[in-house]
């Protein structure tokens, strides 16, 4: 757990009238403890909490050097929350639904817990600190904040100071007393006279860094007195001659390890060895912290190190001053450590300190697509601002990084205009660097064209991508099957929106073989996210479990709440709209809404307006329907191609015009279609629905008699409407055998939007009894429009309630007991309750009789899948 060692460690004071204002503190819903560096923030609070830890949870967070991903921060927090490893990152991630979720991990437990970040000032990302200000004025009432920061943070919490809810810790409360001084010498084995320990507090004023070199320094000292007399003061001036003293009283060995690990915002002991040229470095490291000389452990194996802040700032003086000229070659034996241990981040960054600017634009530019695939897009666009203005015009591969930037934030022209450079600049490389860079390019304009809905130019790019080259190095392999991964993902969603399913459903399906097989777990969930769209052309079981088993897979690694996972949330919420659980779908699409706020590719964005579009028009609220199809036009028009969900849209739109009164706007909007989208089911619905509001059901018939094939779904609803369209023209049998033909095809999937939205109520009320082998699909339907009031009377002398004839319909399939009752959401006892009610009511004995009696009785179909 990153900067908690879980227990305080020998030497510290305890400080009794901190503890207590502490305690006090607690009372209130946040503390902040703001002070310089070297006042003892981190040791009193580990203290302190260690104290606490009989009592309450703690949560301690200590906030990485120089952080500016906001990202990086909040899933560092869930995972000490969690205590496990922070969650891989994604790109597009929400905040808003970051600090949500964060507010539920804390509150979970329902025990009283202690949320302790240290080190806020090195939170540099101005939007997380907006975001954890959000965080700390939502806290739940058993969740106490504890803020440490060398400088009052640029945290908006006036509110809570109005309301009495801030208590504030500063330098002057943090400094010690001359008897805590006093302690601290005594702890260390240190004996002064009296008069010397008064001399030390007043020349440090019980500035707590300064006490601490002083016991360093004075540990072992020969003349202890004089020591004491030589300083003054309590700035930075004294503890660089304190630091001076401490390191000259150090062995050679030890020096040496300080020194030259002091570029590193942390440390183990395998690349303090790579920089010393010596071995043993972690033993020492070890030794240090347990001596607490300004080293602290950040796992709970103890094998990786950061120094105390002031303590790594005054070695890193030291070092210029001592050794200038090794400064550049630490960073770049640092990069290659990081680089062989696949921290590329961190290698470029000592590339960049080492001044090598051209290598690390290199590595950057081989490594830029690889990050952002792990989420790390953040830290790219900070890398790619690292260097200076010039390295651009000497290093023109930089220009694939600003392009994998653009496209992550949806600038797609600029992403275009920095490709055309790439592609230029390709043509003048090496072969072997010309193959990885033609891969790049490739890979990104299948991706720009999969962005503009420009379909065609998606399959266009297929054969573009360059076949792999024999003799590949290993990194060349990795990324070749990054980018492989990508266009498999790429090709699948087109081939989804183009309405090529089985075709997509097979390159989605390769691709996250791949990722997985790779580690790219991101893109993996991406492949996983779309296969639900793919299968509702044919199964609406398959499409339903593809969806949930991504959801499962994002939940897994923290994505539940990111853009990645939306199209799973969106495909599932229509899912369950179509089949009458419009609640629950629409639970998930708010999810779906939620999770794309900070920006999606359109083809989900139409998804979630179409599913809104269609709740809002099975609930009869008209004028929103047409609010969100117009939204979903005006994106439509945007997109390059024609999108699968087009026809649906335009149908939707014609017919809520229609439903809503509005006959000529209808008409407008059916006036203005090609003869090819005319053609489609969707709108031939729509025409039928204008027809039958004009008074004309012959000519509702005419056009619907043309649809044979297509979607299940669109086939239930020309059905239907050929249904309303016999009942007008008086033809009651035609109308029935239609209501039946619908039934049938909506038996498999248990498809009720259709009857929801066209007025299919009236038909099945109109039903004569016992004339339907549907009767439970029939009350299942009715109960999702009009709750659970009606009954369908099957025949015998005592009728099936609503309930019994929901619970008879799983009776034909392998589904045990539990397992329905799984599938209704409620107790087995209550499965086995309706079962005994069924038999007795069917005179059956088992149930292979009472199905065979529910099908004499037509209340079950034959034909129950």
């Amino acid at each position: 757990m990153p900067g908690d060692d879980g227990a305080a460690r020998p030497g510290l004071v305890d400080r009794r009238d901190l503890m207590a204002a502490l305690d006090h503190a607690a009372e209130k819903r946040v503390t902040v403890v703001s002070a310089p560096a070297g006042s003892g923030k981190t040791s009193l609070l580990r203290l302190w909490a260690d104290r606490r830890r009989r009592d309450r949870r703690i949560v301690f967070l200590s906030v990485k050097p120089g952080q500016y991903d906001a990202q990086l921060f909040w899933l560092t927090l869930l995972g000490v929350i969690r205590g496990t490893e922070p969650p891989a990152p994604a790109p597009g991630y929400d905040g808003q639904a970051m600090v949500d979720k964060v507010l539920t991990e804390l509150s979970a437990s329902g025990e009283p817990t202690v949320l302790i970040i240290d080190d806020l000032h090195e939170l540099t990302s101005s939007e997380a600190n907006e975001q954890l200000a959000a965080l700390l004025t939502s806290l739940p009432a058993e969740v106490h904040a504890v803020v440490a920061t060398r400088r009052d943070p640029a945290l908006r919490l006036h509110q809570l100071r109005l309301a009495g809810e801030l208590a504030e810790i500063r330098a002057p409360q943090l400094r010690f007393t001359e008897d805590e001084t006093r302690k601290l010498l005594t702890a260390a084995g240190i004996r002064l006279p009296d008069q010397v320990v008064t001399t030390l507090y007043e020349r440090t004023e019980g500035w707590a860094a300064g006490l601490r070199l002083a016991v360093l320094s004075l540990t072992g000292h020969p003349q202890p007195e004089r020591f004491v007399a030589e300083f003054s003061g309590s700035d930075r001036t004294v503890a660089e001659y304190l630091m001076a003293e401490m390191l000259d009283r150090q062995s050679s060995e030890v020096r040496r390890l300080l020194l030259r690990t002091a570029l590193l915002d942390r440390v183990n002991g395998e690349l303090a060895d790579l920089l010393t040229g010596a071995t043993g470095s972690e033993r020492i490291l070890l030794d240090l912290e347990d001596a607490n000389a300004f080293v602290v452990s950040l796992d709970p194996a103890r094998s990786w190190f950061r120094y105390h802040h002031l303590f790594g700032d005054l070695l890193r003086l030291e070092l210029r001053r001592t050794a200038p000229g090794d400064v550049p070659d630490l960073h770049r034996i640092a990069a290659r450590w990081s680089a062989d241990h696949s921290d590329t981040a961190d290698a470029i960054r000592h590339l960049q300190a080492a001044g090598d600017w051209t290598e690390a634009a290199q590595l950057l530019t081989d490594h830029a697509l690889s990050l952002t695939l792990d989420g790390q897009a953040g830290t790219v666009a900070v890398l790619l601002r690292t260097f200076p203005a010039r390295i651009g015009e000497d290093s023109p591969g930089l220009a694939l990084v600003h392009a994998i930037a653009d496209l992550d934030q949806l600038h797609l022209d600029q992403a275009d205009a920095h490709l055309d450079v790439v592609r230029a600049y390709a043509a003048t490389t090496p072969p072997g660097r010309q193959y990885r860079l033609r891969t790049a390019i490739a890979s990104l304009d299948l991706l720009s064209a999969r962005l503009r809905g420009n379909f065609e130019g998606v399959f266009e790019q297929v054969d573009a991508l360059p076949s792999a080259a024999s003799g590949q190095s290993t990194a060349d392999v990795a990324i070749s099957n990054d980018l492989r991964a990508l266009s498999l993902l790429n090709l699948g969603v087109t081939e989804a929106w183009s309405l090529r399913l089985p075709e997509s459903e097979k390159y989605l399906l390769e691709g996250a073989t791949l990722a997985r097989d790779i580690g790219r777990p991101y893109v993996e969930v991406a492949c996983l996210a779309h296969l639900g769209f793919t299968a509702t052309g044919h199964s609406f079981a398959l499409a339903r479990q593809y969806c949930e088993n991504a959801i499962e897979e994002a939940t897994h690694h923290g994505w539940d709440t990111e853009p990645v996972i939306a199209p799973a949330q969106a495909t599932l919420a229509w899912i369950l709209i179509r089949t009458g659980e419009f609640d629950h779908g629409e639970q998930w699409l708010n999810r779906a809404r939620h999770a794309t706020q900070a920006g999606a590719e359109p083809g989900i964005r139409l998804l979630i307006h179409l599913v809104t579009a269609t709740l809002g028009a099975v609930r009869g609220r008209y004028d929103e329907a047409l609010a969100e199809l117009a939204a979903a036009g005006d994106l439509n028009a945007r997109i390059a191609g024609n999108h699968a969900l087009t026809p649906r849209i335009t149908g939707l739109t014609i017919a809520t015009h229609v439903r809503l009164g509005e006959l000529d706007q209808a008409r407008a909007a059916l006036a203005a279609v090609d003869d090819q989208l005319a053609g489609t089911d969707e709108v031939r619905n729509a025409t039928a629905v204008l027809r039958l509001a004009e008074h004309d059901p012959t000519g509702a018939r005419d056009v619907l008699r043309p649809a044979a094939g297509g979607a299940p779904i669109t086939l239930v609803e020309a059905n239907l409407l050929d249904a309303l369209a016999c009942h007008d023209l008086g033809d009651e049998s035609a109308a029935q055998a239609a209501v039946e033909r619908a039934l049938q095809l909506a038996e498999p999937d248990r498809l009720i939007l259709p009857f929801a939205i066209t007025g299919g109520r009236q038909l099945l009320e109109a039903l004569p009894p016992h004339s339907t082998s549907h009767a439970a699909l029939v009350s299942d339907i009715l109960d999702a429009i009009h709750g659970n009031d009606h009954t369908v009377v099957p025949g015998p002398s005592e009728a099936l309630s609503p309930s019994e004839l929901r619970v008879l319909r799983y009776l034909p399939t392998n589904l045990t007991r539990p397992e329905i009752a799984g599938e209704l959401s409620v107790s087995v006892n209550t499965v086995n309750t309706h079962i005994r009610h069924i038999y007795a009511k069917l005179g059956a004995t088992d149930r292979s009789s009472a199905v065979q009696r529910g099908r004499d009785l037509r209340l079950l179909s034959t034909g129950v899948r």
